[in-house]
């Protein structure tokens, strides 16, 4: 079975040393050593889902089948240290299913449903160690005008920099795409958010 690489220039940071064993313990086909890695992983997966697709219910779902494939396809994985990227470049492909299932749905009822119209709420989970900025009400509807400014992959960047806090070579291991393209939406992405939100600048710079 061909193996998953992922190009030299794209490597993203290595991985903690007690996942690194996890991934090759479960590759040798521990249960348990996989069952860790899913404890481990599971709630930044939830949350990266919840707060792209609004719904607990599906967020719960999707976040099992990113797990279902990973369980399936993990021998394809031919280095243990990008194993994070590799989790979420499963969820990435995963919640644009999702999004091209809804949209197709959407044509035989009255539902819309745009992926490019996609808005976060106050309610949507966030990484534990930006809680204490995000709480308030007034952070939620600037994020939902600031991300309504953003071009699609503007937005998908931003997201993974910033609330997902994935490193830039994480981001390009995700996305498929290199490194220079990958800060330069992040660039445009900021620059966006300074022109039309100046004040938010120092809430922006504590999420780095």
């Amino acid at each position: 079975m061909k193996k998953v690489q992922s190009p030299e220039a794209q490597q993203p940071a290595p991985a903690q040393s007690w996942i690194v064993q996890l991934v090759e313990e479960a590759q040798a086909g521990d249960q348990l050593a996989f069952h860790r890695l899913v404890d481990h992983f599971q709630p930044e997966i939830y949350r990266m889902l919840y707060y792209r697709t609004r719904s607990q219910l599906d967020a719960e779902d999707l976040t099992q089948d990113v797990f279902l494939k990973t369980y399936k396809h993990l021998a394809r994985l031919q280095s243990p240290v990008v194993f994070r990227s590799w989790l979420y470049r499963i969820a990435v492909n995963r919640m644009n299913d999702y999004f091209r299932k809804k949209r197709f749905r959407a044509l035989f009822g009255n539902a819309s449903v745009d992926d490019e119209t996609f808005q976060e709420t106050e309610e949507m989970a966030v990484p534990p160690q930006a809680a204490n900025n995000l709480e308030r009400q007034e952070f939620w509807l600037q994020v939902e005008k600031m991300l309504d400014a953003l071009s699609r992959m503007e937005r998908e960047v931003f997201l993974l920099r910033f609330f997902d806090q994935l490193s830039l070579k994480e981001i390009t291991a995700v996305l498929g795409k290199n490194e220079s393209t990958v800060k330069t939406h992040l660039y445009r992405a900021l620059k966006k958010i300074k022109n039309a939100f100046g004040d938010m600048q120092d809430l922006l710079e504590g999420l780095c």
